[in-house]
């Protein structure tokens, strides 16, 4: 029986989470939702967004880089396969939007993504362990070229 939180969902969907991360850490969710208001699907995604750009965030700090402008979307695409009665997360999906002051910061931002992804976010690890997990990044610079 579905939790009395879950609605029921078609399977082959996909549910996501974006957020816009401060310098310090803060965050705040794009559509306005908060989380009294999201399924407890959605807040494993939310889970997984604020580690993984906490943890961006740490290694970037540690570079002394601060980007100008941070997002982050959590998604999962939902199954219904070995699950009788509500879909599953079949794969999940992370999206980083990071914008630089320059060409050297973006390469610091890409290794931070990278670092986060690969091997510093324990939740990415732990949703590893549930299905695949896999990311994107987008980092510019608002630097003029030949600046």
């Amino acid at each position: 029986m579905p939790c009395g939180y879950c609605r029921t969902i078609k399977p082959n969907t996909t549910e996501k989470v974006t957020l816009e991360i401060a310098p310090d850490g803060g965050y705040r969710i794009l559509d306005g939702r908060t989380c009294d208001r999201m399924t407890p699907r959605e807040l494993l995604l939310l889970a997984a967004a604020r580690c993984a750009a906490e943890t961006a965030l740490m290694i970037m700090h540690k570079e002394q880089l601060t980007p100008r402008h941070f997002e982050i979307t959590s998604s999962g695409s939902l199954t219904d396969e070995a699950a009788p009665i509500e879909p599953s997360f079949g794969s999940f999906h992370l999206v980083y939007r990071i914008e630089c002051a320059s060409e050297e910061e973006q390469a610091k931002a890409g290794r931070a993504v990278r670092l986060t992804q690969e091997k510093y976010c324990g939740m990415v690890r732990m949703l590893a362990r549930i299905a695949p997990v896999t990311h994107e990044t987008a980092v510019v610079t608002t630097q003029p070229a030949g600046a």
